[in-house]
């Protein structure tokens, strides 16, 4: 889709020049910067690895991966100007990138169509539900940035969750406490194949159960194959409490992973 003549190097170029922009002495911010560019760089790689599994055109991955590549752009202002990723208490993050790809006009080498694919697909990236009234072009890039955003999710923070206690990041945690506890709306969630809402977390391992119910929201079989090869299932399953209701939904998504996986 995306013309010949545009080389997507020369979006990576500008995107590692805007980012650069946010460095700054502050070990905090630096720190949450930069996680933010690396997940980018490898939501990049993600998405287009998927595209390759389902034999898409090379002007397809051209343009999956400057979506791939600016999905997160707002994450940068957001994290400096609030200190927080919790979009709950600052701004929402595909709002605020859109304003920056608008303001700088970075995407004007696009044609009008292409500019439109890659607006929606940031736009509704992180919502709960795709929405209805998408055409067809338009969900399928929408459906691939979601699908290679929460695999990169996952990766950071089950090696978040054992590297841990070592090195603490309350930024990933949403400044949720870590206590025992957990919402039993979650598992009811998990249990009816729901993605939940998260303006219903109140603990850190609200968090955890959410990020499980992701995985109601996988729209292609290479990704849930991904999913049962990294063994996301089982590695936040044990940074959860040992209940009855944890074993249940381990079970339960299981299940749900080998259904899609035979549905091929």
């Amino acid at each position: 889709m995306i013309e010949n003549n545009v080389d997507t190097a020369f979006f990576h170029s500008w995107f590692r020049n805007y980012v650069k922009s946010f460095y700054t002495e502050y070990p905090k911010t630096q720190r949450n910067i930069r996680l933010k560019e690396e997940h980018s760089l490898r939501v990049c790689k993600e998405i287009l690895r998927l595209c390759k599994a389902l034999n898409l055109n090379k002007n397809a991955l051209r343009l999956a991966d400057t979506i791939a590549l600016f999905h997160d752009i707002g994450r940068f202002e957001q994290f400096t100007t609030y200190g927080t990723f919790d979009d709950r208490v600052s701004e929402n993050h595909a709002t605020l990138g859109l304003k920056v790809l608008k303001e700088t006009n970075i995407l004007s080498v696009l044609t009008k169509a292409e500019q439109t694919i890659v607006y929606n697909a940031i736009e509704y990236h992180n919502v709960r539900k795709v929405p209805d009234n998408a055409d067809e072009i338009s969900e399928r890039y929408l459906k691939l940035i979601r699908d290679a955003d929460k695999l990169d999710i996952w990766y950071v923070v089950t090696n978040y969750y054992r590297e841990r206690h070592r090195h603490r990041n309350p930024a990933l945690e949403l400044e949720l406490p870590d206590t025992p506890e957990y919402s039993l709306c979650f598992i009811d969630d998990i249990l009816n194949d729901r993605v939940s809402n998260s303006h219903d977390l109140k603990t850190f391992n609200d968090m955890k159960l959410l990020q499980l119910g992701w995985i109601f929201d996988i729209n292609f079989t290479p990704t849930f194959i991904y999913i049962q090869q990294r063994r996301i299932i089982e590695k936040i399953i044990t940074v959860l409490p040992d209940t009855e209701d944890i074993r249940k939904i381990q079970t339960h998504l299981k299940a749900y992973l080998e259904k899609r996986i035979s549905e091929k």
